[in-house]
């Protein structure tokens, strides 16, 4: 079968969603390549490196003529006029916030796998792009913050005085945030954690991270990962904490997201106003509307003395290990479910029932079906 890699049109975009390498090995395994051209400039891979690993380089109108699309982001509508009727497509969809571009793949019943809806199951790791791009974000997190500081994060005795370590303020314990734990630790900081899901702790004192406890925090229930059920006492406490430690805090990044809905506000107006000027604050969930009521997309402001990052694509910011890691991941994915010659439709599957969102003119995914309504 024929693959086409399709260069990203999503502003603040650098990543691609093949690599070179990753195109030898799939011409191994007997699928032909073809990669718009320009595709990699941003990630460092030109079109030379692509013909090398035994790529065709196409222009835009010529890569629409495969069977398999690649991308990093969503299919536009656009893109989708030109894909051939009943052919396949993966990238990042978030399909349950995208009901016209369902309505568009259903239309020309294409097949179409979404990245972020793979089961995160011990089998399908290698598949993981939401990690594996999280994990990427949780590290260049603390360099931004780090960045625009206007001190240094480790312990430093000079002739001149004692400097102190700033101090990191992680919320969330998911991949980002243990990144983040661990490079914060790395660069020399005191880190302090707050996750509602008690098991993380456990993770955060590994990595060298002080655990903030709440009390009433065995409470918590916690299904596939993420808190379900949380008491009313046990947030406030939790807000309680969290307003006091925000005060002393150099560096602050925020990691949580809710599924199908916005970014929960973790930081509000008067929290900003309680913190030391000069402090910093990373909000890693602008995208989805951000934890710091004050984050502006893609920008970073200045507010009550305090610095807010608003980055909307911390990955695309490594392009090049970004691309490295997304390519693997979508690669395992296609391995999984193909091979050079055919699809296995085997809707029973619990990786291709997780990621598979639309298949025949109909809407299969689940998770999306209870959400959009057509």
């Amino acid at each position: 079968m024929l693959i086409g890699v399709l260069k990203e049109t999503k502003d603040f975009e650098n990543r691609v969603a093949m690599t070179p390498d990753i195109v030898k090995q799939l011409i191994k395994k007997g699928f032909s390549i073809q990669v718009e051209s320009g595709a990699g400039n941003a990630s460092s891979f030109a079109d030379q490196d692509y013909l090398h690993a035994g790529a065709q380089v196409v222009s835009n109108k010529n890569v629409y003529s495969a069977k398999i699309f690649l991308k990093v982001n969503i299919f536009t509508l656009d893109e989708i006029k030109q894909l051939p009727p009943e052919s396949i497509c993966i990238s990042f969809m978030y399909a349950y916030t995208q009901p016209l571009i369902l309505k568009a793949l259903l239309e020309k019943k294409i097949s179409a796998f979404a990245m972020d809806a793979v089961p995160r199951i011990s089998r399908a790791q290698k598949m993981d792009a939401l990690s594996s791009q999280a994990n990427l974000a949780g590290y260049k997190a603390v360099l931004l913050g780090a960045n625009a500081l206007t001190k240094i994060f480790p312990l430093m005795m000079t002739a001149a005085g004692t400097i102190t370590p700033a101090k990191v303020l992680i919320f969330g314990a998911g991949v980002a945030g243990l990144q983040a734990i661990a490079t914060g630790k790395r660069l020399g900081a005191i880190v302090e954690v707050s996750d509602v899901r008690p098991e993380t702790k456990e993770q955060v004192e590994s990595l060298g991270g002080r655990f903030l406890s709440v009390e009433g925090a065995d409470a918590v229930k916690v299904e596939g990962g993420y808190a379900s059920e949380i008491s009313a006492e046990f947030l406030a406490k939790q807000k309680e904490l969290i307003e006091e430690k925000i005060k002393d805090a150099d560096l602050v990044i925020t990691t949580a997201l809710v599924i199908g809905k916005k970014a929960p506000i973790l930081i509000t107006e008067e929290m900003v106003k309680s913190m030391k000027a000069g402090a910093v604050i990373v909000d890693l969930a602008v995208e989805s509307g951000g934890n710091c009521s004050l984050s502006e997309f893609s920008k970073t402001v200045e507010k009550h003395g305090v610095t807010i990052i608003g980055e909307a694509n911390l990955p695309s910011l490594l392009s090049t290990n970004a691309s490295q890691l997304y390519a693997t991941n979508i690669s395992a994915l296609l391995l999984h479910l193909a091979n050079n010659e055919t699809f296995h439709w085997d809707m029973e599957e619990e990786i291709t029932a997780g990621a598979l969102i639309t298949h025949q003119g109909n809407l299969v995914h689940a998770f999306t079906k209870q959400i959009v309504n057509f």
